[in-house]
């Protein structure tokens, strides 16, 4: 009898076992499935990434989870598919397996998928909605290995004598207890806090079975959508810093010709700046659409040849109103014959505008901008100088760190985000040029950057003067 209730009992915890540990992979995988669709999928279905960058993704998911994943249209066709090692290839359309598989339902299975598979995988199936209609599935696939190695292990218990099998039962129920389901049950937690957003949860298992290997992918994976979090966060500050001061010039200039501040004999040129303005807008707008369209961190440049020099008294020209109403002078200096550079003329735009931006916010009343143009074998070099309260020793390495602010009680200008030199940096690192900066308390702060000389010849010298 108690043979027999051993036997029951061993027989009932390898079957609860498997049963509960398939619904929470069941869980784990839909969670995962959910994000993949809502990360990658969406955006290859709606035609913001090529079918190939499709592909590229979901073999590092597939390879990273080691699972299948099937992606269907519509009408059931597999338009891409990555799978884990020993599966087999994906079928051309998944109502071949079976007619009445629902592809507007999320289902989960457990089995050899409609005879599909040589063993028993678990499935989950996830309905994709592009504006409000069907536009696919996200099918994933994960081996059931794990759980019938477990299973098997459990049954084998039962050869060893009844009191041995009875001590040993027990310590394999704590076993599992310990060191499977309450990882598991973190796993699950952890997959639905990931669902959520919630990238900070950490699983602490350091186990090096197949629980530990999915937790540490989890985490992994956890980063990775954090970073990607971080990513959309910075860029949209990124867009806001870069929308706000060909902004706030046009509103200023508005203001001026409609209060009768700048009279009308001298409105064409200052209309003139505003269209520039609005025109510098236009392009910050269409790159933005342009980015969209891309998955990678990199800066997308579009380089060609083009005039530093008028690049640079355009961006004076913008900041002219600035300088009369602060009594801030700007100089600019140029010790080049040739002016020509090859680059992304708007993301060095950018670069100008926000050193202009940040040396007339640390320069007080009555000192000067001083802008260099200089060059050497093939780089031509722009320097911005000012005048101002210089950085800190301590603060040099910082200033290019994202949202980071030295004292900002230096400056009468608050309102900085603490983008505009990471923006900086991160643009003319990827023009594969550099920037430095050499400053001193008191005295002030001087920032150089370089440029490629383009082939292009063309002869300038001047020296202007903005300012009171």
């Amino acid at each position: 009898m108690s043979i027999a209730l051993f036997i029951s009992v061993v027989f009932y915890a390898t079957f609860t076992t498997r049963r509960i540990m398939v619904k929470e992979k069941s869980g784990v995988l839909t969670n995962e499935a959910l994000l993949i669709a809502d990360q990658t999928v969406s955006d290859y279905l709606q035609g913001n990434i090529t079918h190939r960058q499709l592909t590229k993704n979901l073999e590092y998911y597939s390879e990273t989870l080691a699972a299948s994943i099937w992606i269907t249209d519509e009408k059931g066709i597999v338009v891409a598919s990555s799978r884990a090692a020993s599966h087999p290839q994906a079928p051309k359309n998944v109502l071949f397996l079976n007619q009445d598989f629902d592809l507007n339902t999320m289902q989960t299975f457990s089995g050899d998928f409609f005879g599909h598979f040589d063993t028993d995988v678990v499935t989950v199936a996830i309905p994709i909605n592009v504006n409000d209609a069907l536009g696919g599935m996200i099918i994933m696939h994960s081996t059931e290995e794990e759980l019938k190695d477990l299973q098997g292990k459990v049954i084998q218990a039962i050869y060893i004598p009844f009191l041995v099998m009875l001590i040993i039962s027990f310590a394999l129920l704590g076993l599992i207890s310990g060191r499977i389901m309450r990882p598991i049950k973190k796993i699950h937690a952890a997959a639905e806090q990931y669902s959520k957003g919630n990238f900070d949860v950490k699983l602490d298992i350091k186990s090096d079975n197949e629980i530990g290997q999915l937790a540490a992918s989890l985490e992994y994976m956890a980063s990775e959508l954090s970073k990607l979090e971080e990513y959309r966060k910075d860029f949209i500050s990124n867009i806001s810093h870069d929308f706000r001061s060909p902004l706030t010039s046009i509103k200023g200039y508005v203001q001026a010709i409609q209060d009768g501040t700048i009279p009308p004999e001298k409105q064409d040129r200052y209309l003139n700046i505003i269209v520039n303005e609005t025109n510098r807008l236009s392009k910050l707008t269409t790159g933005l659409l342009e980015l969209n369209k891309f998955d990678s961190y990199g800066i997308w440049l579009v380089a060609k040849d083009f005039d530093v020099l008028a690049l640079v008294r355009m961006v004076m020209n913008s900041y002219e109103g600035k300088c009369i109403e602060k009594g801030v002078k700007i100089w600019l200096n140029n010790h080049c014959e040739k002016t020509m550079v090859h680059g992304d003329k708007t993301k060095i735009q950018q670069v100008i505008y926000n050193l202009v931006d940040n040396a007339i916010k640390f320069t007080p009343e009555g000192k000067s901008i001083y802008i260099t143009l200089t060059d050497k074998n093939d780089k031509l070099f722009v320097s911005v100088k000012d005048e101002g309260c210089g950085i800190p020793k301590e603060d040099i390495q910082k200033i290019w760190v994202r949202f980071y602010k030295a004292d900002a009680s230096r400056g009468k200008d608050k309102q900085g985000t603490g983008l505009g030199l990471s923006i900086t940096k991160e643009i003319i690192k990827a023009h594969n040029e550099n920037i430095n900066v050499v400053s001193t308390e008191g005295v002030g702060t001087e920032f150089t950057f370089s440029l490629a000389k383009s082939s292009v010849d063309k002869e300038i010298n001047t020296e202007i003067l903005i300012g009171k």
